[in-house]
C-alpha cells in the first residue's frame, strides 16, 4: 500500500482503514463480476457475433444486421425478449421518455413507487415545466408514493393508489440525486410478485440507470415488463461514445422504437455509422469496468467514513448500482471535493469546475470528471446539486485505483482549504 509522506496524518490513517475493508469485500465481488463475464460472453457467442457485426452504416441503415445482432445480444444479457440499443438515444433520458411515451396514452394514470424520479424525469412527465410536450400536457396523470423510513416498497399504498387508469407503475432502481437506498433486484422481485398478482394488467418499468450488471440478475431476469438506460454509464463499458437502450417485452419495445424513430419505420431503421465496433467492444468490457467501479466505490464510502462524513451506501453494505453518496454539507466543501476530483482526471485537470445551470434540473449543478467520454459517467465523475445538505455523488471508474486516487486528492483539497480536520 502506497501511503505519501507528504499527506496529513489523517488521510493517511483513512487510506489503510478504507484499503482493508476494500480487500475484505474482494472476494464476494469477484464472484459477481466473473458470473457477468460469463453471462456477457455466453451471449456474444450464443448470437454468433463476428467481425461483420462490427461494420456500422450510413444513411437509412437498412439491413443493418449488426445493429440487429446487437439487440439480441443485450436481450440476453438483461433477460428480456426484446432490446432497442441506438446510438440515436442521446441520454438515458431520452431512453427512458421514449419508452414511457411509447407505451402510454392520453387518460392513462402512471405512479413512481420510488419517489420522486430524477431531476431530469420531472419536465419529461410534466412536474416541472409547462407546455414543453411532457406527459401531463398529452394528459397522462401521475403520482407518486415515497420509499418507506427504511427505504422499502409500501405496497399497501399502492395497492390503494391502483385505479382503472393506472396503466403503469415506474420504478427508479438507483437512487438518483437522493439520500435513500437504491433498490436491489429482490426488492423489484416482490413488487414484481404482487403486480402481476393482483394487478396482472399493469407494465413495470424500471429506470435501470446505474445498475447493469452490478448484481447477479436485471430486471428482466425477474419479470419486469420494460426497462431503459444509458450506453455511457455501465453498458458501454466506458467506450460507447453515446447511446441508450430500452428492453423488455417484444410488443413494447416496438412501441418505444416506433417513438424513438416514427410510426412504421420502428426499429427497422438508424444509421450506426462509427459506433457499432465501440459498443460491441465496450459491452464486453462493461463487467470489468462495472467491477472496478463497485471497488472503487467501496473504498470511498470507507474513506470518507473515516475521514469523519456520512456516506450511502455504508461500505459493508450489499450494492445495486455504482453511485456513492458522500453528505458534505456545505457549498465550499462540495466546491472543493468536485475541484479536488477534477485535478486527478486525465483530461482537463487544469480546469476548475464551477456551478451552473443546466437542462433537465432545477438547482445549479457542479460536476467534476475529465472524462474521454464526455459526461461519461462510467469512466469516474463527482456531481451533484448545489442543495442542502450537499450531497456529493460519485459514480463509475475505469479502476478503482483511479478512483482512489482522484478521492485522494479530493480529500487533500479540502484539507489544503481547511475545510478538514
Amino acid at each position: 500500500m502506497y501511503l505519501n509522506p507528504d499527506w496529513p496524518e489523517l488521510i493517511k490513517k483513512a487510506v489503510v482503514e478504507a484499503e482493508e475493508i476494500l480487500f475484505r469485500q474482494l472476494p464476494g465481488l469477484q464472484i459477481n463480476v466473473l458470473k457477468n463475464h460469463e453471462k456477457v460472453l455466453k451471449a456474444f457467442q450464443e448470437e454468433r457475433v463476428s467481425t461483420y457485426h462490427l461494420q456500422g452504416t450510413t444513411g437509412y441503415g437498412l439491413g443493418d444486421s449488426g445493429r440487429e445482432v446487437l439487440d439480441r445480444v443485450v436481450a440476453r444479457i438483461l433477460g428480456t425478449e426484446a432490446a432497442l440499443v441506438r446510438g440515436q438515444f442521446v441520454s438515458g433520458t431520452h431512453a427512458i421518455a421514449a419508452a414511457l411515451f411509447g407505451v402510454l396514452r392520453p387518460g392513462d394514470h402512471i405512479i413512481s413507487v420510488s419517489g420522486t424520479p430524477y431531476d431530469t424525469l420531472e419536465e419529461v412527465i410534466g412536474l416541472r415545466g409547462k407546455g414543453q410536450g411532457s406527459l401531463m400536457d398529452f394528459g397522462v396523470t401521475y403520482e407518486g408514493i415515497s420509499l418507506d423510513s427504511e427505504g422499502k416498497l409500501q405496497f399497501s399504498l399502492i395497492g390503494d393508489r391502483i385505479t382503472d387508469k393506472t396503466r403503469l407503475l415506474m420504478v427508479q432502481r438507483s437512487r438518483g440525486y437522493a439520500w435513500r437506498n437504491s433498490l436491489m433486484i429482490a426488492q423489484i422481485k416482490e413488487l414484481v410478485e404482487y403486480v402481476k398478482t393482483a394487478f396482472p394488467q399493469l407494465i413495470i418499468f424500471v429506470d435501470n440507470c446505474y445498475g447493469e450488471l452490478v448484481e447477479g440478475q436485471e430486471p428482466g431476469d425477474i419479470g419486469v415488463d420494460l426497462l431503459a438506460g444509458s450506453l455511457i454509464k455501465n453498458l458501454g463499458g466506458s467506450l460507447a461514445p453515446t447511446g441508450g437502450y430500452v428492453a423488455g417485452r417484444s410488443d413494447l419495445v416496438k412501441l418505444a422504437a416506433q417513438r424513438l424513430t416514427a410510426p412504421g419505420i420502428g426499429e427497422h431503421m438508424g444509421a450506426t455509422l462509427e459506433w457499432q465496433r465501440l459498443f460491441y467492444q465496450g459491452l464486453f468490457l462493461s463487467p470489468l469496468t462495472v467491477s472496478e467501479s463497485i471497488k472503487g466505490a467501496v473504498f470511498s464510502a470507507a474513506f470518507w467514513r473515516a475521514l469523519g462524513f456520512e456516506v450511502h451506501p455504508e461500505p459493508e453494505m450489499p450494492r445495486t448500482d455504482l453511485i456513492q453518496a458522500v453528505k458534505l454539507g456545505s457549498r465550499e466543501k462540495m466546491l472543493a471535493f468536485c475541484q479536488g476530483i477534477q485535478k486527478g482526471s486525465p483530461l482537463d485537470s487544469h480546469v476548475t469546475p464551477i456551478p451552473s445551470g443546466m437542462p433537465g434540473y432545477d438547482d445549479e449543478i457542479i460536476m467534476a470528471g475529465g472524462t474521454f467520454i464526455l459526461g461519461s459517467t462510467s469512466e469516474f465523475s463527482a456531481d451533484g446539486p448545489l442543495r442542502e445538505p450537499y450531497i456529493v455523488y460519485q459514480q463509475g471508474g475505469i479502476s478503482h485505483t483511479y478512483v482512489q486516487i482522484g478521492n485522494i486528492l479530493a480529500a487533500l483539497n479540502l484539507w489544503q482549504q481547511g475545510l478538514l480536520s
